[in-house]
């Protein structure tokens, strides 16, 4: 018989390329999630994994069962859904993965609106570039992301629902006295600059877009969390590229739309191919309720 913890540690494997990265996403020893996989491969009496030296790497079997595993999983998820809503009513639990702008202004009020006593919404902080990877490898059931981060596409193998578009403005402290108007970004080459943390979709979009106005911007911070960077740039010590939905009007700033206009769209994304659950449904009806 399948062990579903033991196919999740497949599934991951198949996703995360290492042992060690699956013992880190599993808080588990790499010896743990060595022995646990040699188990499945005596279960199904099958060599699932081939070992190179220190490395490891699926067998076409291996391949075989990792795609299947997802499958199987969701069809778990399933059916322990469908028993508890016998009578039609959303139950069981729901992993909504949202990006930070997104948390207060989407996920927060969906949640809010659903009324279903039997269903349970685990919400998790999640930006574009961590949460597409958690959605494939079954840590999410659904996320909100842009279809923009061009640098982790969508793929066939995902549903989208669009949601929402948000401007990306420039964001500085009424003490600069930026100019009114559209922000042509040539014009702000030499200001200190306020960035996300390398490779998350804010940062690779500030600079693309200072890079195509013919300047590399001269980063003096870069935070993972938008409201510091709100107040450092409110603190009159930078500017920044910022989405809309993230500017909190309760700091004292000024915001510019782009000379050239660059919007992101949101999207509510699930995994293409999973069994339909009432909960999953009920969780995304909420979400193309809310208006921004």
């Amino acid at each position: 018989m399948l062990n579903p913890w033991r196919l999740r540690l497949l599934s991951r494997l198949d996703t995360l390329g290492t042992i060690r990265a699956v013992a880190q996403d599993s808080n588990l020893s790499a010896s743990s999630v060595s022995q646990q996989l040699a188990v499945l491969e005596a279960e199904t009496r099958t060599q699932l994994l081939e070992r190179t030296g220190r490395r490891v790497r699926l067998t076409p079997a291996g391949q075989l069962l990792a795609r299947r595993a997802r499958a199987i999983l969701d069809h778990m998820d399933t059916v322990e859904a469908e028993l508890r809503g016998l009578d039609g009513e959303p139950a069981g639990l729901v992993r909504l993965g949202a990006f930070q702008s997104a948390i207060h202004t989407l996920a927060v009020p969906a949640v809010t609106r659903l009324d279903h006593p039997r269903l349970e919404v685990e919400l998790l902080e999640l930006e574009p570039h961590a949460s597409i990877p958690a959605l494939r490898r079954g840590d999410a059931d659904i996320i909100v992301t842009t279809t923009d981060f061009v640098e982790l596409p969508l793929g066939p193998d995902l549903d989208i629902v669009p949601l929402a578009t948000d401007p990306v403005v420039l964001v500085a402290s009424p003490d600069r006295h930026i100019p009114g108007g559209p922000a042509v970004l040539s014009s702000y080459a030499g200001e200190p600059w306020a960035l996300d943390i390398p490779q998350s979709y804010m940062a690779n979009l500030t600079l693309r877009l200072c890079r195509e106005s013919g300047f590399e911007p001269r980063v003096v911070c870069r935070f993972s969390n938008y409201l510091m960077t709100l107040q450092h740039v409110e603190a009159g010590l930078s500017i920044t590229l910022l989405p809309g939905l993230a500017v909190d009007p309760r700091y004292r700033l000024v915001t510019r739309e782009l000379a050239t206009p660059v919007t992101r769209t949101i999207a509510a994304v699930v995994r293409r191919g999973s069994p339909p659950r009432a909960a999953v449904n009920a969780v995304l009806n909420s979400l193309r309720q809310i208006r921004l």
